[in-house]
């Protein structure tokens, strides 16, 4: 007996730092930054005899008219609302409905009201028995996955997602980080101990990512350099196989900890083997802040040095910073810009600090009085924050935040930093392990998209157009990296169609 499933990745209740939204906001075909693995590792995971149609929302609207056997959702806390609306939807329809995800593990009591079936955890032991359940019409009120052996889990299934509207493909080669940030909520509901997926079922997927197209490629795993002997392992080979591809290499991007840094021959391999940009958790440079939330791999060390190490292997970064933590105080704002504008990192994805569910940081607030009665807990955004500050208001930290978001992105300030970056960047790309390319990569019109965008930064005013002039001439004197430098270009357009929808962009605050 077969049985349908509409499987949904629901849009982001608010743009964020790595999303696309600003593609459709500018009359352009909507798009998203990153491929969502979730859709085709179900989709993988799901027998023959079930029939899944996959919608990311991000792209693609959302049918209501559809009368499938069930629909899934799944979701981070940036699309919790959105989420909640389509299972009220289809609920209402007669549609039962099934939720998973890091929310749905992370916050189940929050989701479990909207669910027919809560899946909790990862998905890969439980599958069976969940397909099975929903084909026999006895499927339970909640299934609560493990922490499973990743050679369990299947090449993702990319057949039916939109692939030529993600300008990066996704490929997770291992799961879990052994640090205890106190404010991470990645470790509770994937652990400390990392798990990998064997090399040779991450080499498979590349050539599923390539074959449809894709040339830029997120890692995403949680922290890709924790385990050191691990990661040279895979580098090698994805160093091997990028050198074989026919139609142009791969870049890839993934997360990793500044502790890297200090292993000069594994930089030099995440080169060689085409990482060109990686995410770090940068926070602050308040070391008593970094100790209190046990950001121990951040303490001790010149953070700008650091980072100065990833730039001159060719390897890009972008940081998150955060301000708020207790032992913040009003001078808080003044030490990130400075910092922020000595760093060569174009894009810092800055916030408030948060308490996520689940937390060891939730905890203390909640035993300390200190949680905000409907304060959102999403990470990385300016606007908001559930924790009541220590040392300040809590108005006075989110116009603090304002006011240093505009001054770190003003075309002045985000120009300088480019261009500062260009130099350094640039001479590592010179150092970095040529690749064969024996013809072009294919192209790709959301590519040309995001061109389009950066077009129309010019037309933004005096400042944008001075700064989009200045960065030109910088490209000009380093052509290596311009590729890198347009991907920079068109986040920033996201930045301030995100700044702009929540009213954070008043640049008149940069003075």
């Amino acid at each position: 007996m077969s049985t349908s499933i509409y499987l949904i990745n629901p849009r982001s209740d608010f743009p964020t730092y790595f999303g696309a939204e600003v593609y459709a906001a500018s009359g352009l075909e909507p798009a998203t930054l990153i491929a969502d693995l979730a859709l085709p590792t179900f989709a993988a995971l799901a027998p023959a005899s079930v029939d899944v149609r996959l919608c990311d929302e991000n792209i693609t609207p959302v049918d209501f008219t559809m009368k499938p056997d069930f629909v899934g959702l799944t979701g981070k806390i940036t699309q919790h609302g959105r989420m909640i609306a389509i299972a009220r939807e289809f609920r209402r329809r007669g549609v039962p409905v099934l939720i998973g995800g890091p929310y749905a593990s992370l916050s189940p009591e929050a989701l479990r009201p909207h669910a027919d079936v809560l899946v909790c955890g990862e998905i890969e032991e439980i599958a069976a028995d969940l397909f099975a359940d929903l084909a026999n019409g006895t499927w339970k009120h909640e299934y609560i996955g493990g922490r499973p052996d990743l050679a369990l889990s299947p090449a993702a299934k990319w057949d039916g997602y939109p692939n030529h509207r993600a300008r990066t493909g996704t490929i997770q080669t291992s799961r879990g980080c052994p640090f205890e940030c106190e404010f991470c909520d990645v470790i509770q509901y994937l652990g400390r101990k990392q798990r990998h997926k064997p090399i040779a079922n991450v080499l498979r997927e590349l050539e599923e990512l390539y074959r449809r197209g894709y040339r830029n490629i997120f890692l995403a795993d949680d922290n890709f350099t924790a385990s050191r002997s691990r990661a040279k392992e895979l580098l090698l080979a994805l160093r091997a196989w990028n050198a074989a591809r026919d139609r142009g290499h791969v870049s890839f991007v993934t997360q990793v900890s500044i502790d890297a840094a200090k292993d000069e021959e594994l930089l030099q391999m995440c080169a060689d083997a085409g990482l060109d940009l990686v995410f770090i958790g940068i926070e602050t440079p308040n070391e008593s802040a970094l100790k209190e939330t046990k950001k121990r791999q951040n303490v001790g060390i010149d953070l700008s040095d650091r980072i100065g190490r990833f730039l001159d292997h060719g390897i890009g970064v972008t940081g998150g910073m955060i301000v708020g933590f207790d032992s913040d105080g009003p001078d808080i704002f003044e030490r990130q810009y400075h910092f922020g504008m000595a760093a060569p990192v174009p894009i810092f994805s800055l916030g408030a600090l948060v308490a996520p569910a689940a937390t060891p940081l939730h905890a203390r607030m909640e035993r300390e009085g200190r949680l905000v009665d409907n304060g959102a807990e999403v990470a990385a955004v300016p606007w908001t924050t559930n924790i009541v500050p220590k040392q300040m208001s809590n108005e006075d930290l989110l116009w603090g935040l304002k006011g240093l978001c505009n001054r770190l992105y003003h075309p002045d300030a985000f120009g300088e930093r480019v261009c500062h970056f260009i130099g350094r960047y640039s001479k590592g790309q010179a150092r970095k392990a040529a690749v064969t390319r024996t013809a072009p990569a294919p192209a790709r019109r959301i590519d040309d998209d995001a061109l389009k965008l950066i077009g129309r930064l010019w037309q933004m005013g005096p400042a944008e157009a001075r700064m989009c002039a200045r960065i030109q001439k910088e490209i000009a004197a380093h052509p290596v990296s311009k590729p890198f430098v347009m991907s920079v270009l068109a986040q920033y357009m996201q930045i301030r169609h995100m700044y702009q929808y929540g009213r954070v962009w008043a640049p008149h605050l940069a003075a």
